[in-house]
């Protein structure tokens, strides 16, 4: 049990903002949800649930495009009303869980409350396990760091035997170490054209602690994240999971459900969600070129043979190899005709060719086209520019981030 002055989560948002969130709830329908969230309000631990529960099946009542923000907001409401009673009963990996799941799932209104909802929390976590209470994590420093990547885990020659056809055998992109900014803008940048940047990121704290597993799962274990499970979104068996980070670790180490396809933590704004994470790596000076604004920053990890299937995005793209290496194929926007995009909106931006199994009679123009590819080693920064088409391949255990930014208003972050 916690003590009793740790024992509540203050949330000045939560307190300040539901008459009005409850009174525009009631005008959506949700007179059962205010209900609840009132007694919620008032120490009824099952009213909370109640009221979670109610929220989590509006959203997914349809397609989430068409899910009304209001229900969002009222999730992270009652995600915050389940976390505070965790918290008081000193369940705080239950209280962490809870939190994840309204920044995940829920509205922007309470974004705040939660964050700092969040510190409150790890902090009490933290206390709690210097003091010798029992934890999930318990003894496993005992087995020293374990890295997530060892050197002997890449072998070139068998890369090459599960590339597709071609691979590495064409022009590579070009390479350029510890590139100023003002070449970067004027050799690559105004002509849209991609690079490997060298020599940039030694300094990130990331490059080394990404690949203890033990220092991931202290920051990080017990938050709960969106997982892919599949071979790649395209794929009819592909799906998604919230599971925990511990837990994802466990799986990526060992290469688990392969029978359904590796599971893999892709696009994901893993650290708006988890600061000690983000404190880890820098912007790239390379992401203000053209007076741009940074649109997203994501974490893509997973095991080798986790797969991007050749897209494209409007945004200028900076890729950052953190742990482990990565195979990339890339297109000109001059290609795109001949790569077949999905006709279908959700799925402009994606080719229907599949460069692990080219379907040469349905795709006839696809095998022959022009490409630059190259294996994106550890601490290096690969450029993409806006349009080009791109596939991608972890050849070993990979943790990747991605910085994109446009340098005008009007582009949006893609699928």
């Amino acid at each position: 049990m916690s003590s009793p002055a740790a024992a509540t989560i203050p949330t000045p948002t939560l307190d300040s903002q539901s008459p009005a969130l409850l009174q525009s709830i009631t005008s959506h329908g949700g007179y059962a949800f205010t209900r609840m969230a009132t007694l919620a309000a008032a120490g009824d631990q099952r009213a909370a649930e109640a009221a979670c529960e109610m929220a989590w099946e509006q959203l997914h009542s349809g397609p989430w495009h068409s899910v009304l923000p209001v229900w969002r907001d009222a999730y992270s409401m009652a995600c915050l009303h389940v976390a505070k009673f965790h918290f008081s009963n000193g369940e705080f990996r239950d209280a962490l869980r809870s939190l994840d799941l309204g920044i995940i799932m829920g509205g922007p209104l309470l974004r705040k409350d939660m964050d700092s909802a969040i510190e409150v929390v790890s902090a009490a976590k933290s206390r709690q396990y210097r003091n010798g209470v029992a934890d999930d994590n318990k003894g496993r420093e005992n087995v020293g760091a374990r890295l997530l990547v060892h050197p002997q885990e890449f072998d070139k020659s068998e890369a090459l035997r599960i590339l597709p056809i071609r691979s590495l055998s064409s022009k590579i992109v070009a390479k350029r170490s510890i590139l100023s900014l003002e070449t970067f803008l004027c050799e690559f940048f105004l002509s849209g054209s991609p690079v490997i940047i060298t020599d940039c990121m030694a300094h990130w704290p990331a490059t080394t602690r990404w690949n203890d597993m033990d220092y991931l799962r202290r920051v990080a274990g017990d938050r709960t994240v969106p997982v892919e499970v599949g071979k790649n979104y395209l794929c009819s068996d592909w799906k998604q999971e919230l599971i925990t980070f511990s837990e994802f670790l466990e799986r990526v180490q060992s290469n688990a459900c392969r029978s359904k396809g590796p599971t893999y933590l892709a696009q994901h704004q893993l650290f708006d969600q988890i600061n000690d994470l983000r404190k880890d790596i820098s912007i790239p000076e390379y992401c203000y070129a053209g007076g741009g604004e940074l649109r997203s920053l994501n974490a893509w990890f997973g095991p080798a043979g986790t797969v991007t299937p050749l897209h494209h995005d409007p945004h200028h793209n900076i890729l950052a190899q953190v742990v482990g290496k990565k195979y990339v194929r890339l297109y000109s926007a001059s290609c795109s005709e001949d790569l077949y995009p999905y006709s279908e909106t959700m799925l402009h931006n994606s080719s229907q060719v599949d460069l692990d199994n080219i379907d040469e009679v349905e795709f006839p123009k696809a095998g022959d086209l022009d490409f630059i590819d190259c294996i994106l080693e550890e601490g290096e920064m690969l450029y993409i520019p806006p349009k080009w088409w791109h596939y991608v391949r972890s050849l070993t255990t990979s943790f990747s981030v991605s910085f994109w930014w446009s340098s005008d208003s009007g582009s949006s972050v893609s699928v």
